[in-house]
């Protein structure tokens, strides 16, 4: 069978998609690669949510059909977000494309491989795709932690986002093929499962599931071979008593809350249709921290948006200096042609925009540091990855408080006892406290213990791992 190597980009969320695709391969007996000049098919997922990303897919896309002409590859597959929304562009004006897969159509990935026409699929509009747990999937990630998609699509009306246009209407999974796909996860050796979706906080709610995210908290926070269980994409107005419970209670819950808040002034709120504003917001982080002393805060805030004064920034940075998160991201607005906000008026020069991240950036660079100060001396169970990214004199892993990817990370350059393995589980006492990494001597004391034989490490590279063992089944 042909060789097929795999460019995942943008969120976890086009991730699982790709391992989707993977899996269906797999299964199918096509051999997988991470080496592009190897591969005979190439399939680039892109993510096509705001300008940069949109760039990043098309670079890649070119960049890949390179091995057309000087590599092994005889067919390029181009799927995701980008087809989504264009789909006839990528055909007309990308010719080294051979085929074109939107997000609904994960399952063609088969038929694309096998030959189909490139313009296959174009004059029908697909069914709502949602994968479940008997779908085969190839994990991508290292062997001790996963992501796990419980919901596709989004029903906000943001105006600032088109992924509803690309991912159409919300739908969840229903509550058994999750906890089923989650104890399958355990069994293969997962120990941290990172719960992902456009919005998780609506889990449940098309089915009539009351509180569907905090029920679903507390049952997977009943899978034995589980360490850590953390959920990302909170919509500000869905963190309810009963999520903050269960957070709470569950001991393999981490304590942890992605906000993304997107802004703080009132009056920008209400043109990008989220309504809310910063006392509120202020409120509910209150009432988080009261409940689980200790918890992390993460929040992503939009700047330039249209109409944003100085007086809407300065109340952003207020707002931000009082919230005092622990990890904060900051991104440009990107005026996509098709979202709600692309004909308002008093748009922000990007100039201005530039400066506003900065100056939000700089300010929570000192929060950050301040905040991790606080852990010196201290004792935590550190999930180690591995040998460091940057130097192999350091290894490298994550405390509770810190998501796969998206934070900061535990350096250790100190260890008692024997050298570790990625995913162990270890307790790690703190040295150093950076902008936002952690420096950390590793005690010789395990959190957990470690099951060798069901641990899979990753390979790094650029194209999607697969480990050449792999046996692929449904999870």
């Amino acid at each position: 069978m042909p060789k097929v190597g795999m460019v995942s980009l943008g969120c976890p969320k086009n991730l699982v998609d790709s391992e989707v695709m993977l899996g269906i391969l797999a299964q199918q007996g096509y051999e997988l690669t991470p080496h592009p000049d190897q591969a005979e098919i190439i399939i680039v997922n892109t993510c096509a949510f705001i300008a940069p990303a949109k760039q990043e897919s098309i670079n890649t896309i070119l960049e890949m059909a390179e091995y057309k002409k000087f590599g092994a590859a005889r067919k390029l597959v181009v799927a995701g977000c980008l087809v989504e929304r264009y789909r006839q562009e990528i055909l007309e004006q990308i010719p080294e494309v051979d085929h074109v897969i939107g997000t609904n159509e994960l399952e063609s990935v088969l038929a694309a491989c096998q030959g189909a026409n490139r313009s296959a699929g174009m004059n029908r509009a697909p069914e709502p795709y949602l994968y479940h747990e008997f779908t085969p999937r190839v994990l991508s990630t290292p062997g001790y932690s996963a992501y796990l998609k419980i919901a596709e699509g989004c029903d906000h009306p943001c105006t600032f986002c088109v992924i509803p246009q690309m991912r159409g209407a919300f739908r969840s999974r229903r509550f058994a093929s999750v906890i089923h796909e989650a104890e399958n996860l355990a069994r293969q050796g997962v120990r941290e499962i990172t719960i992902v979706g456009q919005d998780t906080t609506s889990y449940g709610e098309d089915l009539g599931i009351r509180e569907g995210l905090p029920s679903l908290l507390r049952e997977l926070g009943k899978i034995q071979d589980v360490v850590w269980v953390r959920f990302l994409y909170c919509y500000p107005n869905r963190v309810t008593d009963a999520l903050i419970a269960a957070v709470a209670e569950t001991p393999k819950v981490a304590k942890y809350f992605d906000i993304p808040l997107q802004h703080s002034s009132s009056s920008v709120l209400k043109l990008m249709k989220r309504g809310s504003n910063g006392r509120q917001f202020l409120h509910m982080l209150e009432k988080i921290r009261a409940a689980i002393p200790g918890v992390a805060l993460r929040s992503s805030f939009i700047v330039g948006f249209p109409g944003e004064t100085e007086d809407d920034f300065k109340a952003l940075r207020d707002f931000v200096a009082a919230a005092e998160f622990d990890h904060l991201g900051v991104f440009l607005y990107s005026n996509e042609e098709t979202s709600r906000s692309f004909d308002l008026p008093n748009q922000v020069p990007a100039s201005v925009a530039r400066r506003r991240q900065k100056q939000l950036m700089a300010l929570q660079r000192k929060i950050s540091k301040r905040n991790l100060r606080k852990f010196v001396g201290k004792s935590l169970p550190v999930l180690v990855e591995g040998r460091s990214e940057e130097t192999d004199l350091l290894y490298q892993g994550r405390t509770e408080r810190q998501a796969p990817g998206i934070d900061g990370c535990v350096l250790i350059n100190d260890i008692v006892g024997p050298a570790p393995e990625p995913g162990d589980f270890r307790w790690a006492t703190i040295t150093e406290a950076g902008d936002y990494d952690l420096v950390a001597r590793l005690d010789s004391d395990a959190f957990v213990e470690r099951r060798p034989s069901a641990i899979r490490p990753q390979a790094p590279g650029a194209l999607v791992q697969i480990q050449p063992a792999l046996t692929v089944s449904p999870v």
